[in-house]
């Protein structure tokens, strides 16, 4: 027991009044050198801060008082900033927000609140001080990026809970879980598509080639290939090709991971040592073809992944291949999986191999779903490998070619222990 009691009314002033200086503090530093009136300082906001404290410790269980001085607050505080811009004319009312924050972490420490309390403060605190940063990328950001950002918050926030998350007709559909998918992998192509945006220039093409896997093996592979035959560029770009197409082992990974952690397990050792091997002789040959040869450009995604439009037909592919899965198991069993793997596989790898995990363990069993998987990975290089051949430049095709064709062929090997 201490020497004398302390009441824990006496603990929630000092929080109060620690909270409330700090924010006084930060106001007072820029009060100091903007020139002109701006409202309190390391005085006025602590007591702001035990105005709303004790109002609400004698309201009680009573919100009405509260509220009331908060109006009355910021009554004040509209007069100070009637003053402020009848002075300086144009102003922000960053110090007048600030000054009804306070007011309400007065509240919510009198309530108990005091984690909520504190993180309202270093979150506002962090704002404060990070003002000039904070201005300049809003001016580096292009207003098309903030709308696609907006895109990716209706996706998720706001489309993917009005979903119904249960199974419909006897295929199985999901119209959540398919939601989800669509989310996943826009979300990944999406970070992918950030991080090139922001390296720009700066990225070299083992970088950029990495990115584009994660972003689209397919599609970085079409960039490169169509760059070659304008530059005449030769092995730079077949390796950058076959890294780009390596990562994809690892992306598919991820997203069983996230949606079949049981196919993901029996798969693991596999992707990874398709994604060892393919990078490390990539990564090999870039580096003896560099400074012999013109070296490719960074192959950049010009797509946005997270347009609706493609999101869109996203799920309307991966709902197509689900069904046809579900024919083909049923139709020809096993056989017909395998073969349609092979199909699907070069027509777009990643809806259907999220179908088949959406399926491993239901409608197919999970170690066939497992060498469906392997078998589509390795259609979509051969396919891969087909479309450097016919857009790049005829040296660069040709080992492009040569090189997703072995690494198709090792894609196979684990069909024997599977």
């Amino acid at each position: 027991m201490p020497p004398f009691p302390v009441s824990p009314q006496a603990w929630q002033l000092l929080l109060v009044l620690g909270l409330a200086f700090l924010l006084g503090l930060e106001r007072e530093g820029r009060k100091a050198t903007a020139g002109h009136y701006i409202f309190g300082g390391v005085r006025t906001f602590p007591l702001i801060g035990f105005l709303g404290y004790g109002i609400a410790l004698l309201a009680g269980s009573q919100v009405l008082p509260v509220l009331l001085g908060f109006l009355g607050v910021a009554a004040f505080l509209a007069i100070s900033y009637w003053h402020k811009i009848t002075h300086v004319g144009e102003a922000g009312v960053t110090t007048e927000v600030t000054g009804l924050l306070t007011y309400v972490l007065g509240s919510l420490v009198a309530f108990g609140w005091y984690w909520l309390a504190t993180a309202l403060v270093v979150l506002s605190l962090l704002l404060l001080e990070l003002k000039a940063g904070l201005e300049n990328l809003a001016e580096r950001i292009p207003s098309s990026e903030i709308l696609t950002l907006t895109k990716f918050l209706l996706l998720t926030a706001v489309i993917l809970p009005l979903v119904p998350n249960r199974s419909f007709t006897e295929f199985g559909i999901n119209p959540f879980r398919l939601w989800l998918v669509v989310v996943a992998v826009s979300g990944l192509s999406y970070l992918s598509y950030l991080i090139q945006w922001r390296l720009g220039e700066r990225a070299s093409i083992a970088s950029s080639a990495i990115l584009g896997g994660i972003y689209s093996s397919t599609l970085a592979t079409v960039i490169l290939a169509r760059r070659s035959r304008e530059l005449a560029g030769g092995s730079s770009y077949a390796a950058a090709v076959v890294l780009a197409s390596s990562v994809m082992y690892l992306r598919v990974l991820v997203l069983l991971q996230l949606f079949q952690p049981a196919l993901a397990s029996a798969l693991a050792v596999p992707l990874l040592g398709l994604a060892l091997v393919g990078s490390a002789l990539a990564l090999v040959w870039l580096s003896r073809a560099s400074g012999r040869q013109v070296q490719p450009e960074n192959p950049r995604a010009t797509v946005n992944p997270l347009e609706l439009s493609t999101a869109f037909l996203f799920a309307g592919v991966f709902l197509v291949l689900t069904v046809g899965t579900w024919w083909v198991t049923r139709l020809w069993g096993d056989v017909g999986v395998y073969a349609f793997s092979l199909l699907a596989g070069a027509v777009d790898v990643d809806p259907y191999v999220m179908s088949l995990a959406q399926q491993a363990g239901l409608g197919v069993a999970l170690p066939t779903a497992a060498r469906a998987v392997l078998l589509a990975l390795s259609g979509n290089q051969l396919a891969k490998g087909i479309y450097a051949l016919v857009l790049g430049h005829r040296p660069m095709g040709r080992a492009a070619l040569g090189g997703l064709v072995f690494l198709s062929l090792l894609g196979l090997l684990p069909l024997l222990w599977l």
